[in-house]
C-alpha cells in the first residue's frame, strides 16, 4: 500500500459518491461534487483518484492545483484546466483592479465566460469531461467566477466538476460555495480523520511490507497511532515510516512526524499557524480562549484557526490531550479548575511549531502569555516560566506573516513575580532554574535597594553549586557597600553571609558600620558582633547542635546554620557526633545534586575524621571535596580541604604530596577568612614536620595575629600558641615558648579536654622536668577524652621519654603503647619520630598471632582488631579497653563489629580463649 493509498482507506463511501456522479454524468447530466476536509485529510490523494477513474471510464479530465503562492495571478487556475487542450482562447490577465490591490478582485468578462462554457459544452458532445480542482480555497477569483458561470450555464452538460477544500479555508470566498450550494445537481462530501478501527486496517495493510514488522510480531499500537496522530492520514503515515508498525510510536523532534505536523500548519494558513504558535508556547495552558486573547486581532478569525487544527487532529480542544503537555499525567486546569485547553497531542508536535517559529515571534509570543497569564492568576513559575524564556531568545523581529510587534522585555512590574518563582523552585529543589529567575529579575530591577537583595540571594544560591561564584558576588557587595550605610535587614544579611563564608575580618567591619540584632538570618546568624557570633556558635552545647541538626533539612536557609552544628560538635568532647552528622549531610546533598555542599560538608566530614585521628579517612573525604568544587583555585573556600590533606599527608609521612599541596602560590585575599587561617596552620604544621621552624613559626604567628584582629581568638577552633610553642621549642626559645603556653591555659577555651591536653603537654615540654611526667600523664587523659588518637600518641611518646628519664620501667612500654596507637592511625611520621627503627609492618608476634587466628577462626584479624578481641576475650568493658588501648569508645565498638564479622559470631560470649592475652606490657 503506498503512502497515496494509505491515506484513502475509509473513504470507499467518498469513492462511491464520485463514481455514482462520474456515472450520472456519462448519461449526459452535469455534477458538482465538492469534497471538504482539514489538511492532510486525503483530499489531494481523492482527487487524484478521480482523475485516474474518469480516464479509465473515457472522460476527458481537465486538472488543476491551486496554490497560496499563485492566488493573485488572474485566471491561474483556468489556464491550468485548458492547459494542452485545443479552442479555449482565455484573454490575457490585465491589471490588478480590486480594492485589494489583488488581480483575483478583477470581474471576469461575460464574452470569455460564454466562449469558454461552449468549448467545453463542444467537447462533453463527444464524451463526458470531468474537471478537477485541488485546494479551491487558494484559486484566485477569476477562475473563480468562471466555475461559478460553468455552474450556472452548463447544467444539460456532460460535465463533472469535482472540487477539493477546507471547510476552515481563511480566503475561500464563501460566496463561491453558496453559489454551488445552490444548484440542484451539487454534492458536498466530507473527509474525516480515521477511527480506530480504519487505523488498524491501515497498519494491516502495510504490515507485510519489508520494515513494518510481520504478522508474527506484536500487536500494533493502533490505540497510540490514532491518539497521536489524530487520525490524520498524513500524520499517521509520518508516524508509521518513523516508527514502524510493531511497537509504540515515539515520534522525536526534527523527525517525519514533526515535519508533517510543520507541513500541515503552513497548508492551514497563516492564521492557523499563528493560533498553532500561541498553543505551543503556552503549553499545558493553552486554552481556545487563551489563544484568542494571547493574538489579538479578529477574534473570529483564530477561533476558526483553532477549528481547522482541531479538525486536522493537530490540536485537541474541550479536553486533555493525550500524552501532551506535562509528564506526570495531571490535567490542564490552570489552576482554575478548568479543563478546556487547546493542547497537542504529542510533545514532539508544539516542540516542531515552536522550532519552526522565529527567535523573536517566539520572544514576543512568550512576553504576551506571561502578561495574560499573570492576568488569570497563574502560578508564579508559569508566568516566570515566559519571561525566562523570551529572556533566552536572540531577539530579532518578528517574520513577515506575524502579526504581533516585539514587546517589551522583564521590567519592573515583573521583579515581584521573578522573585516569588524563584523561591518556589527553591522549595522544589531545583536551584538552577531559581538562580536564572534571579538574575532575571536583577537585570529588571530598577530600585537600588531592591537590586541589592536580589544580589544578596544570588551569593546564598549561588553556594549550592560553586562557593568561588558565591565568593565573588559577596566580594562586590562587600565592597559597594557604604561604611556609614544604615543598619538594614540587607545589611544584617550580608554579614551573615560573610561569617558562614568564614570571612569574619570583612563581616566585623560591615558589622562595625552599625551594630546588628541577635536575631537568625536565612544567610546564618545576624550577629551583634561577628566575632560574638563566632564565639557563641563555637560553644553551642552538643544536645542543642544536635536538635538543630536532628530538626532541619538542607537548604539555603540552613545550610550555614547546619555546618556550624557540625563544627561546634567537631571542636566539642564527642567529634564522633560530627563524624555521624556531617555524612549524613554530605549524602543529603549528593541528593541535592548541590556540588558546593558537597564540597562543604565533605570537607567538615574530612576535618572532623582528621580531629579524630582518622588520617586515611580524612585524606579520602577531603580529596573528594576539592574534586567537586568547580573552581578548585579561585576561591577561599578551596582552602578548606586543601589544609585537611596537607595536615593528613604530613601525619602520614606522605611530605612531597604535603608540600606540592602548601607551596602553592595563593591570591593574596584567600587568608582573610577562617579557611585560610585553617591553611595558614596546615602549612604551619607541614613546615614544622620538615623541620623548617622559622617558616612555620611565621604562619602561627600571622594566624594569631588575624584571630586577634578579627576578635575570635579561641584555641578551641585554633590553637596557634601551641603550634608557635613547638616551633619555638625547636629554636631554642624556651622561655618564649613557655608564655604562650601559659596563656592559653589560662583561655577559657582551656577547660575543653582537647585544648586542654594539647596545652599541658606543651607546658610539660617547657616547664621543670620534675613536673613533665605529671603534666604529661594528665595531657595523655585529657587528650583520651578528646578522642584525638594521633595527639594522644604523640603525648604518650612523650610521657614514654619522661619515665625513661626518670628510669621508671614503665618507659618502654608507654613508647610501645604510642607507637601501636601512632600506627593503628596510620601516623608513619609520628611513628618514625617515636620509634625511628621499629618497622611499620606488623611485629614477628603479631604476625604469629594473626597466623593462629586465621587457622583458629578461618580469619584474618588486624593488629589493632587483634588487640581488642583479646581484652574483651578477657572481660574488660568497652570503657575499660578504650582506656587501656587509648581508643574511644567508638573505635573499640566498631573494632569488635568486624571482629565478631570476621569470626563469625553475635557476641564477645564467642570469642575464641587461644587468643594471646594482652597487657601493658606486650603491647
Amino acid at each position: 500500500m503506498t503512502g497515496a493509498r494509505m491515506t484513502l482507506v475509509g473513504r470507499d463511501t467518498v469513492i462511491g459518491a464520485l463514481d455514482t456522479a462520474l456515472a450520472e454524468c456519462a448519461e449526459g447530466g452535469a455534477r458538482i461534487v465538492l469534497a471538504e476536509g482539514a489538511t492532510g485529510c486525503g483530499k489531494s490523494a481523492l482527487a487524484d483518484v478521480a482523475a485516474e477513474r474518469a480516464r479509465a471510464a473515457g472522460a476527458s479530465v481537465l486538472t488543476a492545483v491551486a496554490a497560496p503562492e499563485e492566488r493573485h495571478v488572474a485566471l491561474g487556475v483556468l489556464r491550468q484546466l485548458a492547459h494542452g487542450e485545443a479552442g479555449f482562447a482565455l484573454p490575457l490577465p490585465g491589471p490588478p483592479s480590486g480594492a485589494d490591490g489583488t488581480a483575483g478582485a478583477a470581474p471576469a468578462r461575460v464574452e470569455a465566460m460564454q466562449g469558454f462554457c461552449a468549448r467545453l459544452r463542444e467537447l462533453s458532445a463527444e464524451r463526458p469531461v470531468v474537471l478537477v480542482v485541488d485546494d479551491i480555497q487558494h484559486a484566485d477569483g477569476a477562475s473563480l467566477q468562471y466555475l461559478q458561470y460553468l455552474a450556472r450555464h452548463a447544467r444539460t452538460a456532460a460535465l463533472l466538476t469535482v472540487l477539493t477544500g477546507t471547510p476552515h479555508a481563511e480566503e475561500l470566498d464563501p460566496v463561491f460555495t453558496t453559489e454551488l450550494m445552490r444548484q440542484p445537481h451539487f454534492t458536498r462530501l466530507r473527509l474525516d480523520r480515521l477511527t480506530p478501527a480504519e487505523v488498524a486496517s491501515a497498519l494491516a495493510a502495510l504490515r507485510p511490507r519489508a520494515g513494518h514488522g510481520g504478522g508474527d510480531g506484536p500487536a500494533s499500537p493502533v490505540g497510540d497511532l490514532h491518539r497521536i496522530s489524530g487520525g490524520n492520514p498524513l500524520l499517521l503515515r509520518a508516524l508509521v515510516e518513523e516508527t514502524g508498525t510493531g511497537r509504540p510510536p515515539a515520534p522525536e523532534v526534527g523527525g517525519p512526524y514533526a515535519q508533517a505536523v510543520t507541513t500541515c500548519l503552513h497548508r492551514t494558513g497563516p492564521t492557523a499557524l499563528a493560533a498553532a504558535r500561541a498553543a505551543a508556547v503556552l503549553g499545558e495552558r493553552s486554552t481556545p480562549e487563551r489563544v484568542v486573547r494571547l493574538l489579538g486581532g479578529a477574534a473570529a478569525a483564530t477561533r476558526r484557526a483553532l477549528a481547522a487544527l482541531e479538525a486536522a487532529g493537530l490540536l485537541e480542544t474541550g479536553g486533555r490531550a493525550d500524552g501532551g503537555g506535562r509528564a506526570d499525567g495531571e490535567g490542564p486546569t490552570d489552576g482554575e479548575g478548568r479543563a478546556d485547553g487547546a493542547l497537542f497531542r504529542h510533545p514532539a508536535a508544539p516542540a516542531a511549531v515552536l522550532e519552526d517559529t522565529a527567535p523573536g515571534v517566539r520572544a514576543d509570543l512568550h512576553r504576551r502569555a506571561a502578561r495574560l497569564l499573570r492576568e488569570d492568576g497563574a502560578p508564579a513559575t508559569a508566568v516566570a516560566g515566559h519571561l525566562s524564556a523570551a529572556s533566552a531568545e536572540p531577539g530579532p523581529g518578528p517574520e513577515p506573516d506575524s502579526s504581533p510587534e516585539p514587546g517589551p522585555g522583564p521590567g519592573p512590574a515583573d521583579v515581584e513575580v521573578l522573585l516569588e518563582a524563584a523561591e518556589e523552585r527553591l522549595a522544589q529543589g531545583d536551584a538552577r532554574v531559581a538562580t536564572r529567575l534571579l538574575e532575571l529579575a536583577l537585570r529588571a530591577a530598577a530600585d537600588p535597594h531592591a537590586r541589592h537583595g536580589i544580589r544578596l540571594r544570588l551569593a546564598q544560591v549561588a553556594a549550592r553549586f560553586d562557593p568561588a561564584a558565591a565568593e565573588r558576588r559577596l566580594t562586590a557587595l562587600a565592597e559597594a557597600h557604604p561604611g556609614d550605610a544604615p543598619n538594614t535587614e540587607h545589611a544584617r544579611l550580608l554579614v551573615g553571609l560573610l561569617c558562614a563564608q568564614g570571612r569574619i575580618g570583612e563581616a566585623a567591619v560591615l558589622d562595625a558600620s552599625g551594630p546588628a540584632s541577635g536575631s537568625t538570618t536565612p544567610g546564618g546568624p545576624a550577629p551583634s558582633g561577628a566575632a560574638a557570633a563566632f564565639g557563641s556558635d563555637l560553644d553551642t552545647p552538643g544536645a542543642v547542635s544536635e536538635r538543630l541538626l536532628q530538626g532541619s533539612r538542607l537548604a539555603e536557609a540552613t545550610v550555614a546554620p547546619l555546618a556550624q552544628a557540625v563544627r561546634s560538635l567537631t571542636a566539642s568532647d564527642q567529634p564522633d557526633r560530627a563524624v555521624r552528622w556531617s555524612r549524613k549531610l554530605l549524602e543529603e546533598a549528593g541528593r541535592a545534586d548541590a556540588p558546593g555542599w558537597v564540597s562543604l560538608f565533605g570537607t567538615l566530614h574530612a576535618e572532623a575524621l582528621l580531629r579524630l585521628g582518622d588520617l586515611t579517612g580524612a585524606h579520602a573525604q577531603a580529596t573528594a571535596a576539592l574534586q567537586a568544587l568547580p573552581d578548585r583555585t579561585g576561591s577561599a573556600f578551596h582552602c578548606a580541604p586543601t589544609a585537611v590533606l596537607i595536615r593528613a599527608c604530613s601525619a602520614m609521612g606522605r611530605f612531597t604530596e604535603a608540600s606540592r599541596l602548601a607551596d602553592r602560590q595563593l591570591p593574596p585575599r584567600l587568608p582573610a577568612s577562617l579557611h585560610g587561617l585553617a591553611y595558614l596552620r596546615a602549612r604551619g604544621l607541614h613546615r614544622l614536620a620538615v623541620n623548617q621552624p622559622h617558616a612555620a613559626l611565621a604562619d602561627f604567628l600571622e594566624t594569631g595575629r588575624l584571630m586577634a584582629d578579627w576578635g575570635i581568638d579561641r584555641p578551641a577552633h585554633l590553637p596557634w600558641r601551641t603550634d608557635a610553642a613547638g616551633a619555638l621549642l625547636l629554636l631554642g626559645e624556651t622561655r618564649r615558648a613557655e608564655q604562650l603556653v601559659l596563656d592559653q591555659l589560662a583561655h577559657p577555651d582551656a577547660r575543653r579536654p582537647w585544648v586542654r591536653g594539647l596545652s599541658l603537654r606543651l607546658r610539660a615540654l617547657t616547664g621543670e622536668p620534675r613536673r613533665r611526667s605529671a603534666l604529661l600523664g594528665q595531657a595523655v587523659e585529657e587528650l583520651h577524652r578528646s578522642g584525638d588518637r594521633v595527639e594522644t600518641a604523640r603525648a604518650m611518646a612523650d610521657l614514654g621519654r619522661a619515665l625513661q628519664h626518670e628510669g621508671s620501667p614503665k618507659g618502654n612500654t608507654m613508647i610501645r603503647n604510642a607507637w601501636n596507637l601512632a600506627k593503628d592511625s596510620e601516623a608513619v611520621a609520628l611513628c618514625r619520630e617515636i620509634l625511628p627503627d621499629a618497622p611499620l609492618t606488623p611485629p614477628v608476634r603479631d604476625r604469629a598471632q594473626t597466623a593462629g587466628q586465621t587457622a583458629a577462626g578461618g580469619a584474618r584479624l588486624s593488629g589493632s582488631e587483634q588487640r581488642v578481641a583479646t581484652l574483651a576475650a578477657q572481660g574488660l568493658t568497652n570503657r575499660e579497653i578504650s582506656a587501656k588501648l587509648f581508643l574511644t569508645v567508638s573505635t573499640v565498638e566498631q573494632h569488635l563489629t568486624r571482629v565478631y564479622r570476621k569470626l563469625r559470631i553475635t557476641s564477645r560470649g564467642d570469642l575464641p580463649m587461644d587468643l594471646t592475652p594482652v597487657t601493658r606490657t606486650s603491647v
